[in-house]
């Protein structure tokens, strides 16, 4: 008696990743900004200027990317530091 083997490929779908964006705005000072990316998302000082600085420059910056409802999160909370902050599905 011969033993037949069958492979089967399960494929588990994860979601499209979001991410987390922080928009430019012209009332909150650069400092606020960096303490709040270090608040929020746990960042050093270092990594919360540069998205600072980026947010600054090009008027933009992605902060996480991840799993809706986590990104949702952030996005909240973000705005009750009065960010400008949106949700988008990452490419």
């Amino acid at each position: 008696m011969a033993e037949t083997v069958v492979e089967t490929k399960v494929e588990t779908s994860l979601g499209t990743p979001w991410n987390v964006v922080v928009h430019d705005d012209p009332v909150n000072l650069m400092s606020y900004v960096t303490m709040v990316f270090q608040r929020v998302f746990g960042f050093s000082k270092q990594k919360a200027q540069h998205h600072m600085l980026e947010v600054h420059h090009k008027g933009r910056s992605i902060l996480w990317s991840g799993a809706r409802e986590r990104a949702e999160f952030y996005v909240q909370q973000l705005h009750g530091y009065l960010l400008l902050a949106t949700l988008e599905r990452a490419e």
